[in-house]
């Protein structure tokens, strides 16, 4: 007999209690994303008014940007349950049947990193995404049989950091397609002084200011310094906060005014030092870093690439006189200081 895991099926409540303070209980409680927020508040809306579920949702961006937040504060504005799964963890199609058999009548199932499916399971979804039905297949050769069971109607809210990853016919099954760009400062610092409160730390505007624009425009990281920074000045400064205490908080996490940390500089530093500058290629400075070709580009290099301190070219990656600069180092000898 198989044997299935029991999936995590949870009201949106259940979050662990920090996480829960800081993270928007309710989308009207989100800063930044507007326009996205305002899309998903009128099709939410739609579907209360018609009785009907919510169209599946795609959710695409960087990481730390509010797709998980946006996912969990859904169900809450829907008043139902939330049933949360990772795109790897769904290794079978038998992995997905504990949470389709479970999920209630307008319902919402949340599967993080969404791209990590394997094809298997996706093609096992699109009944279930189109016409809420799944076949099982019982036996093996000429006795198998199939069996059609019917599923309630459920929402799938689906999010990837790599939309370009998921295949033609997923994409399509999604009613709702949404993409999460970066914060601007003023945004995140506004977080900041909000998650502040909620912390109970003294934040004046300068030092807020500071941590926004140190957390390359990601909630999820100003929030991760300003937790950083609160244990710094219970640690060392008998928890007074100021802008410079905000500074050698970041300063000793190895954060600099751009907002990188080491690993960030030391991605800079192996095509500067190494590879002349470059071009070269993604696997070729993931191996020289020990490190995975996936992780940089996930993790590293959007924001090097939109703070224009490195470029792609058709022959690899490149850093930029402005990557340079900050480096404070002088383009190689011999090379021309041009970006193709």
């Amino acid at each position: 007999m198989t044997s299935f895991r029991e999936p995590s099926l949870q009201a949106p409540e259940e979050q662990p209690p920090e996480d829960r303070a800081l993270r928007p209980q309710r989308m009207a409680e989100m800063v930044g994303q507007r326009a996205v927020y305002e899309r998903l508040e009128i099709a939410i809306d739609a579907a209360r008014k018609r009785g009907e579920t919510l169209g599946h949702i795609l959710l695409d961006g960087p990481p730390g940007l509010g797709k998980t937040t946006f996912a969990t504060c859904i169900p809450r504005e829907l008043g139902t349950t939330l049933q949360i799964a990772s795109g790897a963890a769904l290794a079978a199609p038998k992995d997905l049947l504990p949470y389709l058999t479970n999920a209630a009548e307008g319902s919402v199932l949340f599967i993080d990193e969404i791209h990590r499916m394997p094809i298997a399971v996706e093609e096992f979804l699109y009944p279930a995404m189109e016409d809420f039905r799944i076949d099982i297949t019982l036996g093996d050769g000429v006795a198998a049989r199939t069996i059609n069971m019917p599923l309630r109607p459920f929402t799938l809210v689906g999010a990837t950091t790599r939309a370009g990853l998921i295949s033609a016919p997923m994409r399509d099954r999604f009613v709702i397609r949404e993409h999460l760009d970066y914060y601007s400062p003023e945004e995140l610092a506004e977080i900041v002084r909000r998650s502040a409160v909620k912390l109970q730390m003294p934040m004046d505007d300068v030092s807020a200011d500071e941590i926004a624009r140190r957390s390359r425009g990601t909630p999820r990281l100003a929030n991760n310094r300003l937790r950083w920074i609160r244990d710094f000045s219970t640690s060392r400064a008998e928890r007074a906060i100021d802008v410079g205490i905000v500074r050698s908080a970041l300063e000793m996490q190895g954060i600099d005014e751009l907002g990188l940390d080491g690993f960030d500089r030391k991605y800079l530093e192996t095509i500067h030092r190494v590879f002349a500058g470059g071009p070269v290629g993604i696997e070729a400075i993931a191996h020289t870093m020990s490190s995975a070709a996936d992780t940089l580009e996930d993790d590293v290099e959007p924001f090097l690439l939109r703070c224009e301190l490195v470029i792609r070219t058709p022959r690899g990656r490149k850093i930029t006189p402005k990557g340079e600069d900050h480096l404070g180092a002088a383009p190689p000898s011999g090379r021309q200081n041009t970006l193709f």
